[in-house]
């Protein structure tokens, strides 16, 4: 998967690791791989598990 690969939640949020997520302290530049595995949607609260890769 590439750097700048975003990902969508089952929610409709998604996670573009360009931003990260300043909700809760993630870095821009941040891949998906790379969030915490306690990481959740900062939207809906579901886990990483919830997310698919975005083409």
């Amino acid at each position: 998967m590439s750097k700048s690969q975003k990902w969508e939640c089952v929610c409709g949020y998604v996670y573009d690791p360009a931003i990260g997520d300043p909700t809760t302290g993630i870095k821009p530049g941040t891949p998906f791989e790379s969030l915490p595995e306690d990481w959740v949607c900062p939207d809906c609260g579901l886990g990483k598990d919830n997310f698919s890769p975005i083409n």
